[in-house]
Parts: structure tokens; C-alpha cells; sequence
């Protein structure tokens, strides 16, 4: 079983991220895509998948939300990350104008040069979009290529999936749409063409409801076979399609 998004490195797992992956494990996890949101958190990434080399695959991105914190040779530490690590996915980022005074043109000059390397090196790309699907559909459908693209956590509409879909994007879903409120993404997830649903827990974010490993009001990263259980009903797929998905997307870093 394999955890397409999570951020295993975030401060807020430290103090028994040992005892976390060991239970991951236990749990039948046998990789996690562990995504880097900013410069700062990029080392602590490379050093856990460092430490766990078999089961942690290093993702480095910049996040919509920490885009006004960026130095000026940002892309120029990303592509070194991204060397050091040749079978690394690039993400997470995106574009978001649900934040507090997003500024919009910063969002959208981060994005395309992220989006341009993923195509230049052939890496993935993990996309984190809210309130901004038309902004997104626009920037893909005018870029001169593009790479295999995840929306992680998608929250979108069915409608907009289709267009994503005719861009060759593939989806993960992530525990906290099982809340009843989430109905709607839930009837999303049960359209979508079974090669393109991958499953996410987001930990230490997104927590599910009635999760099987409660953790402090945190998302423990072991509740993802819960999620894909609970994916497996709503999509009426065996759960052993999401870990195919997982491998086929994120090859080769994943066998």
C-alpha cells in the first residue's frame, strides 16, 4: 500500500516519527511520498529518506501558501534537491485563493517554473489547488507540455475533473473527505476512470473521521489503510488498484 502525499518530515511528527513508521509498516504500508512545501523543509525531507531509503520517496516542492516567504535562488536550491534525488517527484505546488491575501501573480510565476521542470527533468508533479480551478485549467492547457500531474487531495467538481482528465491528471483522496459534509467529493471519486484514483492521507493534516490510529487532533500516516478501505467502498475498485496506480505514477522511484 502506498501513501501518494504526506509530510512524514513536519515538525509536528517529530517527537515519535520512528514509532510512526514503524506502525506505517505493521499497517501494510510499504511506501509514502513525502512532500517538501518550502526551502526550509526540503533538508529535512532529504534526511528522512535518507534514514529510510525503502520506504520514503522525497518530493520537493513550493507550496502556494509559502511562496511570499521564497528567497531569490529558490529554483536554483529545487533544482539541487532535484539532482541530488534523480528519481525524485517535484511537489508539492500549486495555486491557492483561498489563502489570506494571496498574491496571485507570485503563485502563478512559481507554478509554471515548477510545472516547466517537472516536463524538462521528467519527474511527476504533485498539485495542491483550492479556489482556483479555472486559474489551474488555464496555466496547463496553455503550457507547451506537460508532465504526469497529481491533484492531491482533490476537492474539486466533477466537471472540472473531466477537463483535468483530458489533460491526463490523475487524483488522490485523502481521509477527510469521508466527513458526511464531503459528499460531493466522494460522488467525484466514484466517476472517475479507475487507472487515474490514487489515495493520500496528508498526515499530519486531513485527519478522517472515527480514524483507526487517533492521534491528538494530528493525522496519524498509519490511518491510510482505513482511507483506502473506505476508498475501495465508495469506488467499488479492489484497493490493490490505488497501490498499482501509486507505482505507475510515481515510476520509477516506486518499484
Amino acid at each position: 500500500m502506498i501513501d501518494a502525499h504526506n509530510h512524514l518530515h513536519d515538525p509536528r511528527l517529530s517527537g515519535q516519527r520512528t514509532e510512526f513508521i514503524s506502525e506505517m509498516k505493521k499497517a501494510g504500508i510499504t511506501n509514502c511520498v513525502v512532500n517538501g512545501t518550502s526551502e526550509e523543509d526540503w533538508p529535512a525531507v532529504a534526511s528522512l529518506a535518507a534514514e529510510n531509503p525503502e520506504f520514503v520517496v522525497p518530493s520537493f516542492g513550493l507550496h502556494p501558501w509559502k511562496v511570499a516567504q521564497r528567497s531569490n535562488h529558490w529554483l536554483s536550491k529545487l533544482q539541487h534537491f532535484l539532482s541530488r534525488h534523480p528519481l525524485a517527484p517535484i511537489g508539492e505546488c500549486g495555486l491557492d485563493r483561498w489563502m489570506k491575501s494571496p498574491n496571485l501573480e507570485a503563485q502563478h510565476e512559481v507554478f509554471r517554473a515548477q510545472l516547466n521542470l517537472a516536463v524538462e527533468l521528467d519527474r511527476p508533479l504533485t498539485i495542491h489547488c483550492l479556489n482556483a480551478w479555472g486559474a489551474l485549467l488555464t496555466e496547463l492547457r496553455e503550457a507547451p507540455a506537460l508532465p504526469r500531474f497529481l491533484l492531491h487531495s482533490y476537492g474539486g467538481s466533477l466537471e472540472t475533473a473531466r477537463e483535468l482528465l483530458k489533460l491526463g491528471a490523475s487524483f488522490s483522496f485523502s481521509g477527510y473527505f469521508l466527513h458526511a459534509r464531503k459528499e460531493k467529493v466522494r460522488t467525484v471519486f466514484a466517476s472517475l476512470p479507475p487507472d487515474r484514483i490514487l489515495v493520500e492521507t496528508d498526515a499530519p493534516d486531513m485527519t478522517p473521521p472515527h480514524p483507526e490510529f487517533p492521534l491528538d487532533g494530528l493525522n496519524h500516516p498509519a490511518n491510510l489503510p482505513f482511507v483506502a478501505r473506505k476508498l475501495s467502498d465508495i469506488t467499488r475498485l479492489p484497493e490493490s488498484t490505488f497501490t498499482q496506480n501509486a507505482k505507475i505514477f510515481f515510476s520509477p522511484a516506486i518499484a
